[in-house]
């Protein structure tokens, strides 16, 4: 098996070490990308942040056992967040959500915020409906920027799987996103 050249090794050798300067600037480094990450697999804003909470402490307690040259740590980090995502949408089969509770409009001028918000809410709702995988495929790779090689790897299959996932996922997106292509031109 060959090394894996990772990008955060020594960062997280320092965490390791209760280096408390490695351990703010991992949080700066990854959590931001475990709580978008979150947010598209879960659609929640609160739960996403519990998420990504919960994978940053398993970094940091992971730290002084992780083997360099295995897997790049952003990976397993990924992994660590979409399994924890994966618990929170099992048990959300469970107990089914009446309503989705109103989302507050930030933006500026409310005409273009709310038709913005309007197009959002349909992206996030399209994506929400794609079978698991698919969604998986989209939201590494268009939303976390994963190239299809680490994005792949971390859903364990091939490059070649990875694309048709993407692919049919893509179809299904555009199809029923369809009449909002009309609508913006």
């Amino acid at each position: 098996m060959s090394r894996v050249e990772d990008p955060d090794g020594d960062l997280v050798n320092r965490v390791a070490r209760g280096d408390s300067a490695a351990i703010q600037a991992l949080v700066a480094r990854k959590l931001p990308r475990m709580l978008n990450l979150a947010q598209r697999m879960l659609g929640d804003p609160a739960e996403a942040e519990d998420v990504a909470q919960e994978a940053m402490l398993r970094a940091w307690k992971q730290a002084p056992r992780w083997t360099p040259g295995q897997a790049k740590f952003d990976t397993w980090l990924h992994r660590v967040g979409l399994n924890l995502c994966y618990d929170r949408l099992r048990k959300r089969r469970e107990v089914a959500v009446e309503t989705v509770p109103d989302q507050i409009d930030p933006g500026p001028a409310p005409d273009r915020g709310l038709i913005a918000a309007d197009i959002g809410r349909r992206v996030e709702a399209a994506l929400q409906r794609l079978p698991e995988r698919q969604k998986e495929a989209i939201v590494l790779c268009h939303y976390q920027e994963l190239g299809n090689i680490d994005a792949a790897q971390l859903m364990d299959v091939s490059v070649e799987a990875l694309e048709s996932l993407l692919g049919r996922g893509r179809r299904a997106l555009r199809a029923a996103l369809a009449d909002l292509k009309e609508q913006t031109e």
